[in-house]
């Protein structure tokens, strides 16, 4: 595969960061392979770390949006192996400005929704746990702000957090992410990965 690809569901072009990693199959649903020891993570602690090691070095498949409110969806399905192995939904603007809607493997073993922000270092914020094979996941721009959404059947969502990453969201990059922090490498199935050009009206009504 070439480092440039479009989707169906897609109407910009995205950039793999390791062309090898990723797969478009029939219908644009994406398949990517995360190296062991891969993630995206700034420690807040720094040399009092809180137990996650400092990396930036996951496989992205990242594209610039067109201007204005938009969202992206996807269902997400992982071969969980190993501590927070994952599929993911990014927003970036660069190493120090960047958040993610993750579905990963808790350390008890449970899959859950779990979402970072990071402006300068990273915040951690574990969401609900999921007991199906799949979640969906979306990411909504309002304005300058993002919002983060789940669902388990693609209809109805629930907020998972509202943020602004920056002021402007001028520069901001938008797509895919799978990461290995801890095991020897995962995989990540992206299936009706979808953007709409449109303002979510209600963050919290569902919809």
């Amino acid at each position: 595969m070439s480092a440039d690809i479009t989707l169906p569901g897609v109407p910009f072009a995205l950039t793999a960061s390791d062309p090898d990693a990723w797969r478009v199959g029939e219908g644009g649903t994406v398949v990517a392979t995360a190296p062991a020891h891969t993630d995206l993570f700034v420690d807040p602690g720094g040399e009092q770390s809180v137990g996650a090691e400092s990396l930036l070095n996951a496989t992205t498949l990242l594209g610039t949006p067109p201007p204005g409110d938009f969202q992206l969806s996807a269902r997400v399905g992982v071969d969980f192996g190993s501590r927070f192995d994952a599929g993911v939904l990014l927003v970036w603007l660069d190493e120090t400005h960047w958040a993610k809607l993750c579905f990963e493997r808790s350390p008890s073993g449970a899959p859950m929704v779990v979402s970072v922000v990071t402006r300068g270092s990273s915040d951690d914020a574990n969401g609900v746990v999921v007991t199906n094979p799949t979640v969906w996941l979306r990411i909504s721009r309002i304005g300058r702000v993002h919002a983060f959404h789940s669902s388990l059947d693609g209809q109805v969502w629930d907020l998972v957090r509202v943020f602004a990453l920056t002021d402007e969201v001028t520069g901001h990059r938008l797509g895919l992410e799978v990461q290995a922090p801890t095991g020897t490498g995962c995989t990540a199935t992206f299936e009706e990965v979808g953007f709409a050009g449109a303002t979510l009206a209600d963050l919290r009504d569902g919809s």
